[in-house]
């Protein structure tokens, strides 16, 4: 079955620097499209970022554009989330997602996907 690891979460101060991973398994990675979404408590799931299965296309949401980067590495079925100069309201608990279909285009909504791991907890103190 499916399975989403992320990892890479903590504590930050603000205007630091987090790299978050999120680690996939029992699907063709090379072949799917992931996205990166967050959820603050109380709030809905509001997307992060997506990238394409070949990695050529990336697509941010405005909460993190400019500040984010996504990227994937398929040898080793991972897809990374690079944030920078981070905010308090950055502060949520990050989760990375499959996109259904695999191969479809990148995607802000959340009912495009799938498959999600359990998440990561990030923190920004001000």
């Amino acid at each position: 079955q499916v399975q989403l690891v992320e990892s890479g979460g903590g504590l930050v101060q603000a205007g630091g620097s987090l790299r978050l991973s999120c680690a996939a398994s029992g699907l063709t990675f090379s072949r799917t499209t992931m996205g990166w979404f967050r959820q603050a408590p109380g709030k809905e799931r509001e997307f992060v970022a997506a990238i394409s299965w070949s990695g050529d296309i990336t697509y941010y949401g405005d909460s993190m554009k400019g500040r984010s980067t996504i990227s994937r590495d398929n040898a080793k079925n991972t897809v990374y989330l690079q944030m920078n100069s981070l905010k308090p309201e950055d502060t949520a608990v990050y989760y990375c997602a499959v996109r259904s279909p695999s191969y479809a285009g990148t995607s802000y909504n959340v009912g495009d996907y799938s498959y999600w791991g359990q998440g990561t907890q990030v923190t920004v103190s001000s």
